[in-house]
């Protein structure tokens, strides 16, 4: 973990806003800028898998560092999925 990353526990369970689009050629999800694999594993991946995943999205502008660390996502509330 980088030491600009937000800690697991203030992290919410998911990334996802429900608004699944899946964009054809990059198979990424523009609500919450997940790939299909990441979604798919995202129910398994311990919290060291998804740590990159989630600095990835922050750095894409998919999701606000500052939201992250309070528990949602900056396009909307995340659920677990």
């Amino acid at each position: 973990m980088t030491k600009d990353a937000t800690p697991p526990a203030q992290r919410p369970l998911s990334p996802c806003i429900q608004i699944c689009q899946i964009e054809p050629t990059t198979s990424v999800c523009e609500g919450c800028g997940r790939t299909l694999d990441e979604i798919a594993l995202w129910g398994s991946m311990t919290e060291a898998e998804k740590t990159p995943v989630w600095e990835r999205l922050v750095a894409e502008g998919h999701v606000s560092k500052d939201h992250v660390s309070k528990g949602y996502v900056s396009k909307g509330r995340a659920s677990g999925g």
